[in-house]
């Protein structure tokens, strides 16, 4: 197995590649992180659904998903490779005592999950470069660290500069029907790191995609937004390549 990384389907030149950073809430045997095994079921561990919806999705003919194959308690790969969370010590009020990592320790973290999941997604991106980067997430309905805050939207679109596929994606998922979110529940522009790193500094087109996880927590949700997810991809990136 794998620790860093997951690929499902076969990924097809000029098609899709679905990214899920946060797919699996999965801790190797031999790390303890020091918390309650429960929350391995919370979001602070995983984007609930994001995995059973990517898998569906990759069921279609060229679409393929390429998944993080560690809890994001483990190691964040959605952050820069600098940044203080990606291992992280505390998660929405959860203090993760397991991750108090000396130096070398820390680095050897990072050497098993994040530097061979972004090299193994650097090495599929330029191997088979598909005509749209799905980036998959999905949000909580309220976090515990602030319930005050509202989160209405059943859906998210998500960029940094480019927002070619955005401006083509919101308004067919509002066609949907759906409470869609521009740079909502929070702005690409402040967390992006994947896809800064694998599609805007590469000029590859990207779509940032975050569902309220009640909308895929699921199987009845999960199958339904594969599908709509598929459809829609299809149709964003056959108008970018136009």
């Amino acid at each position: 197995m794998n620790d860093a990384f997951r690929l499902i389907g076969t990924p097809r030149f000029g098609g899709i590649l679905v990214v899920a950073d946060h797919a699996s809430n999965r801790v190797p045997e031999d790390i303890d992180l020091g918390i309650d095994p429960s929350l391995l079921t919370q979001h602070i561990a995983v984007d609930i659904g994001v995995r059973e919806v990517a898998e569906a999705m990759a069921q279609t003919s060229g679409i393929a998903a390429f998944l993080c194959n560690a809890s994001r308690l483990v190691c964040d790969c959605n952050r820069d490779e600098g940044a203080p969370a990606i291992v992280p010590i505390a998660s929405d009020g959860h203090a993760i005592p397991g991750n108090e990592l000396s130096h070398a320790e820390h680095e050897a973290r990072l050497d098993r999950f994040f530097r061979p999941y972004h090299a193994g997604l650097a090495e599929q991106l330029d191997a088979v470069p598909p005509g749209l980067i799905l980036s998959l997430h999905s949000f909580t309905p309220q976090l515990v660290s602030n319930p005050q805050e509202k989160r209405p939207w059943q859906v998210g679109v998500l960029y940094n500069e480019d927002d070619r596929a955005a401006r083509i994606a919101i308004p067919l998922l509002e066609a949907e029907g759906l409470v869609v979110g521009d740079q909502q529940p929070y702005s690409g522009k402040l967390l992006n790191a994947t896809m800064n790193r694998h599609a805007e500094a590469e000029g590859r087109p990207y779509l940032g995609i975050e569902v309220r996880q009640d909308e895929i927590g699921h199987p009845a949700g999960q199958g339904e937004w594969a599908e709509r997810l598929a459809r829609i991809c299809n149709e964003v990136a056959l108008t970018i390549g136009e």
